[in-house]
């Protein structure tokens, strides 16, 4: 062989010498919790079945336990399975796992800028801000309370327009829960067929266009995090997590009570009981509806939304649980994992309000009950989306019999299971006015 053939096989030797050294040097950080053997640069990739991450980390969690590592190509994330390990690190030690972990999915500007994925200083002035803003709004106040049942009685008379017939209720829900934070953001609420707010919804990332007066102050100022960048991302994050997230889980909630109509049928007895057909539901009526409010918990336990929750960091090296995980690892709170507790829910596979109910029919709280994470990184709009869901359920099934084309037995209530994510099934649906 001579040495022009012999130069391109030095140099792929030394760069996967190279490679490999790196690698070990990687793999020797840390003392990190247990995982399968992952391969230089590729990690364990190829062990993952990444059209359903979930079933993957599950398996993994059965064969190393509740706290395991996993290589996402040369990235090394540790895995926290069970409401009791997400509770130690999330609660106990919410401010070494506090950070926000690496997000590659998005674009580099949503990663840099706005409340959701954003570290340090910049995280908690814009934190501290929102949620100033947020309650400067009315945000567990009367007056957003007002608005989401103004809201309501428009989605319940666009709901009489469909006279009975099939439908698809996906076009509703999204428009009444977005026109909340619409009500919110631009002080005003949309027509459903409304254009500009149908091209706000489909086109939310290029559309959001915000300003506040006091900015330009803040302009002049080079360590402000009150710029454009940070606050209309910032819009974006609230939109995206205020709309999708609770309409989602309305629409998944209609179709588990249309599977089980006894279900619809104790709840319509409940509302008649302490609210009539006069006025609009309350929040004050929620602690004297406790089925109802069992009902909404275990829609959202059920769905299980986002079963891998949103990453989470460590700011300094730690160590947990006997291991030692260097400052940056990332972190994946397993939700579903604590949603799914067997101590904690008595049949997890299934759809069972008495999760929330005690034995003489009073509301149960669950601390394992964590759609919205827990910690320091809890989800900024818990509040609004406990509202939403409650007023929004409690005023259709007020006006409304739910009705399917097909016999309950026959509906698919399992997820369509996404990579890292669960939505309902297509389904249509027709209301009956009671």
């Amino acid at each position: 062989m001579d040495l022009v053939g012999v130069a391109p096989l030095l140099l792929v030797s030394c760069i996967a010498f190279l490679l490999i050294l790196i690698w070990r040097r990687q793999l020797s950080k840390g003392n990190l919790p247990p995982g399968p053997p992952p391969l230089p640069v590729l990690g364990n990739v190829l062990q993952l079945d990444l059209r359903n991450l979930v079933r993957s980390f599950w398996r993994v969690r059965d064969q190393y336990g509740p706290v395991f590592t996993i290589y996402l190509g040369s990235r090394p994330v540790v895995v926290l399975c069970g409401y009791e390990a997400i509770k130690e690190a999330l609660i106990d030690n919410a401010e070494v796992f506090g950070g926000r972990g690496s997000t590659m999915a998005l674009d580099e500007k949503r990663r840099k800028f706005g409340i959701i994925t954003t570290n340090g200083e910049r995280w908690r002035q814009l934190r501290r801000f929102s949620l100033t803003t947020l309650r400067n709004f009315g945000m567990g106040k009367r007056s957003i309370e007002e608005r989401i049942q103004e809201e309501a009685q428009f989605l319940v008379e666009a709901v009489r327009k469909t006279e009975g017939c099939p439908f698809d209720p996906t076009f509703y829900l999204s428009h009444a829960v977005s026109n909340v934070i619409c009500s919110v953001v631009f002080g005003k609420r949309f027509d459903y067929d409304d254009k500009e707010f149908v091209t706000l919804l489909v086109l939310i990332n290029k559309s959001i266009q915000i300003a506040f007066s006091f900015w330009s102050q803040e302009r002049q100022n080079p360590a402000s995090e009150f710029h454009d960048d940070n606050l209309v991302v910032t819009v974006v994050n609230l939109f995206f997590a205020g709309t999708e997230t609770v309409s989602t889980t309305l629409r998944y909630g209609l179709l588990l009570l249309l599977r089980y109509p006894e279900i619809e049928a104790k709840i319509q007895q409940e509302i008649d009981q302490v609210v009539g057909r006069n006025r609009s539901p309350c929040m004050e009526d929620r602690s004297r509806m406790p089925y109802t409010d069992a009902v909404v918990h275990e829609i959202q336990r059920f769905v299980d939304l986002i079963p891998l929750g949103v990453p989470h960091s460590v700011i300094r090296d730690t160590v947990f649980r006997g291991y030692t995980i260097p400052k940056g690892t990332s972190i994946f709170p397993m939700l579903t994992s604590a949603l799914n507790d067997p101590q904690h829910f008595e049949t997890p596979r299934k759809f069972n309000p008495g999760h929330f109910l005690d034995e003489n029919g009073a509301f149960k709280k669950n601390e394992a009950f964590l759609p919205f994470s827990t910690g320091k990184r809890v989800c900024l709009g818990e509040g609004l989306a406990r509202m939403e869901l409650f007023l929004f359920m409690a005023t259709l099934l007020q006006n409304f019999s739910l009705r399917t084309l097909k016999s309950p037995e026959e509906i698919n209530i399992l997820p369509q299971a996404l990579s890292s994510g669960n939505l309902p099934r297509p389904y249509q649906l027709c209301m009956v006015p009671r």
